[in-house]
């Protein structure tokens, strides 16, 4: 029974469900769907044991109505409205939690359907939770492709075994972001284990002052592509995930971890690039940052803002030869990023998404300015989610999480996201990729390229 068919009391009928806004977000993303690549966020969190389905659904019932604002739709309109609206509801029009039939190939048709099928923004909460129970190898598979890439050798990351449980959150991106629904989560990991999920704490970042302008290109320059492989001929995102050694930082280093994935990301897409007879430019590489506290008051919705990192060519070709130098200019950039105020898709986009007009007319002049926009937008997207900050522990049965991993959209220009997360002291690395610009060999291959370009970042002072 939905919020809107709710029977009336004595007192007489139910008010109508509250109504928001779309934030910028929401409303660029909402404009520009694509029914060929869903706007979705994958999560997938393996856990060593079982779970009771009654006690999860249960569980994760009453975590959405301590997160209300996850309780939401998109509300119906004319086609001259002239903003989209968000229906907060009391209760959820569908139930979330399913569990499909285990079987060889559960994971990677849940991981199918985490790129290819987003839940409906017309019911609330925009999300879906996938419970599979244990099946075939973890890491190495296309999640649209049934070939999966054969484990290395040993000194490679080996696959898991899915012995246990993998949660799969899907989530519509035009509602929500990947921290917000872990957050939600982490609270039903707490309802069904009885055990604190409480976060860690955060690390403290010091701010640094933004480097001298002539030590970055110009963002008037059109930024590096990454060069086309193999395409597929289907539409679509294809996706590979795998397990990884944190990289090595010696102490006091003024980099970060997520300093070295940045490089890492620069250095394989030029790699990559040389390849492919791609000519040099250089490469901007978007950066998610998010600012929220990450306890139970965490906004919940799209909360993060993007940056752009860039880097020359040049610096990249003497990475070899100066390591230490190309970590600590990427860590002044990167700090001095996250220390600009700015808003979430920049000032463009709040003009865009002002009431000036009907939601129609904005939505085909957003669409116009976003193709023609193309050759300006970054390279690629590296969302480093960091430690995973909640233990999201099921209790003594299921166990806490061993391994989680996430991945953003890829969809053209970029046609590539890289998103990393750590959990129990291993990195969890996802390529994601339009198929129209990619195959699964050549995501494969980017994989190799990332796991040497990560080894190289491992420098003594």
């Amino acid at each position: 029974m939905t919020a809107l068919q709710q029977p009336a009391r004595a007192e007489g009928p139910l008010r109508p469900p509250v109504r928001v806004p779309f934030p910028v977000v929401d409303e660029v993303a909402r404009h520009c769907l694509q029914e060929e690549e869903p706007e979705t966020v994958h999560i997938e969190v393996h856990l060593p044991g079982r779970l009771d389905a009654g006690r999860l659904r249960a569980a994760f019932a009453e975590a959405l109505r301590r997160h209300p604002r996850i309780l939401m739709r998109e509300a119906p309109g004319r086609w001259y409205r002239r903003r989209y609206e968000w229906e907060l509801t009391a209760e959820p029009d569908v139930e979330v939690v399913s569990f499909p039939a285990p079987g060889r190939d559960a994971l990677r048709d849940a991981r199918t359907r985490a790129l290819t099928e987003a839940p409906p923004l017309s019911l609330s909460p925009p999300i879906r939770l996938e419970v599979v129970e244990g099946s075939g190898p973890v890491e190495g598979s296309e999640a649209t492709d049934a070939v999966g890439v054969p484990p290395r050798g040993a000194d490679g990351p080996q696959p898991h075994t899915a012995q246990g449980t993998v949660l799969f959150l899907t989530i519509n991106h035009t509602a929500l972001d990947g921290p917000a629904c872990l957050r939600v989560l982490a609270t039903a990991a707490e309802l069904y284990g009885g055990r604190d999920n409480s976060p860690a704490a955060s690390p403290i970042r010091t701010t640094e002052a933004p480097p001298h302008p002539e030590e970055t290109p110009s963002n008037w320059s059109h930024p590096a592509r990454v060069a086309q492989g193999t395409p597929e001929p289907s539409p679509g995102n294809g996706m590979l995930v795998t397990e990884l050694p944190l990289p090595h930082r010696p102490k006091g280093s003024p980099y970060t971890v997520n300093d070295q994935l940045m490089v890492t990301t620069a250095l394989t897409i030029a790699h990559w690039n040389r390849e492919h007879g791609a000519r040099p430019r250089p490469l901007r590489i978007t950066m998610p940052v998010d600012d929220r506290p990450r306890d139970a008051t965490m906004p919940i919705g799209n909360g993060t803002r993007l940056v752009e990192v860039p880097f020359s060519p040049d610096e990249l070709k003497r990475a070899d030869d100066d390591m230490p130098a190309l970590l600590r200019r990427t860590a002044l950039r990167t700090r001095a990023l996250r220390s600009l105020p700015r808003p979430q898709l920049g000032h463009g986009a709040s003009l865009l998404t002002a009431p000036w007009a009907p939601v129609a007319v904005r939505a085909a002049l957003t669409r116009g300015l976003r193709r023609a926009a193309a050759p300006w937008t970054s390279t690629t997207l590296l969302s480093n989610i960091g430690r995973i900050p909640y233990p999201l522990d099921f209790g003594e049965e299921a166990g806490r999480a061993h391994a989680v991993w996430f991945s953003a959209p890829a969809r053209m220009p970029r046609g590539l996201t890289v998103t990393t997360a750590s959990t129990s002291g291993r990195l969890h690395l996802a390529l994601r990729w339009s198929r129209a610009l990619l195959s699964h060999g050549d995501g494969a291959h980017l994989r190799d390229l990332f796991e040497h370009y990560l080894r190289t970042t491992e420098v003594t002072p």
